[in-house]
């Protein structure tokens, strides 16, 4: 008989082939809200399937409680994101560390003031590099293909 340990969060492999954003919205309410999108990096992955990359952003997912698809409910997250002075650190259950945040100062205080920014996770890959002009098109064709996975990320 043989046994598989398998760890209980992401692999320091996964973390580090992450690339995130951040930016300022307004919320369905009309209140200002932080958004946070974590995408696949295709760079670092050589090889890897478009199946592979879904399986291991849905375990991800998994990590930081099971987030939702564009038409469900979006789930509150657990407390996943942590402030530490002008940092924003996401951090994944059963992960040895946390993924850093690119922040600015008034995004930062956003977080602070609302105690939560909305996580979307995105099921296909996207380079670090990608400007604002690919981001918007990588929402868009993302969120018409249902392959963004959405949830209320906590401080509190």
């Amino acid at each position: 008989m043989s046994v598989i340990l398998t760890p209980p969060g992401p692999e320091l492999r996964l973390l580090v082939s992450l690339a995130s954003w951040t930016w300022p919205g307004t919320g369905p309410d009309g209140r200002e809200v932080a958004h946070i999108l974590i995408t696949h990096t295709p760079h670092l992955t050589g090889l890897v399937t478009t199946e592979a990359v879904e399986a291991r952003m849905r375990r991800l997912s998994d990590s930081l409680g099971g987030l939702a698809g564009p038409r469900e409910t979006v789930p509150e997250l657990d407390r996943c994101l942590q402030t530490v002075g002008g940092q924003v650190l996401v951090h994944f259950r059963g992960a040895s560390r946390s993924l850093r945040l690119p922040t600015r100062r008034s995004w930062t205080e956003l977080v602070a003031r609302n105690g939560e920014a909305i996580l979307l996770l995105g099921l296909e890959q996207l380079p670090r590099s990608a400007g604002a002009d690919q981001l918007d098109a990588y929402l868009d064709a993302a969120l018409a293909a249902d392959r963004l996975l959405f949830g209320r990320a906590r401080t509190r």
